[in-house]
């Protein structure tokens, strides 16, 4: 069933249908009792489904805890017309380290120990680049 359809008991009137108009309903209780059973149905069918593609993504998520000490490397996967580390294009390293863990700020957040080549660079990384 199409939303439109859901929320107000009828077909849509767009171009190939402006014949097909039913009589007038106004907004009475008995209306408004129907349509939200119907959200409700609709808010049900809508939660089945995103627990069903919870359950097919969850695995492929991983937790992953980095501990002060590890080695890491920082994906720099390469963007067009940026030249990094002196090649452009797909010639360009897609990470590059591996460099020390300094300091861990939240379980999101971690300092690493860069080269002195990198000193322009910000030293503070998100984990989904390690």
């Amino acid at each position: 069933m199409h939303p439109y359809e859901m929320l107000y008991g009828r077909h849509c009137r767009t171009s190939t249908c402006w014949l097909k108009a039913g009589k007038k309903q106004f907004a009475g209780p008995k209306i408004i009792q129907l349509t939200a059973e119907k959200v409700a149905i609709a808010r049900e069918k809508l939660k089945a489904a995103r627990d069903r593609q919870k359950m097919y993504a969850d695995p492929r998520r991983g937790l992953v805890t980095f501990s002060v000490g590890d080695r890491v490397y920082i994906n720099v996967s390469p963007w067009k017309g940026v030249i990094r580390f002196g090649k452009r294009g797909k010639l360009s390293p897609r990470f590059i380290g591996p460099f020390p863990i300094i300091e861990i700020l939240n379980d999101q957040t971690v300092v690493l120990d860069l080269l002195p080549e990198l000193a322009d660079i910000l030293n503070t990384f998100n984990v989904c680049y390690l």
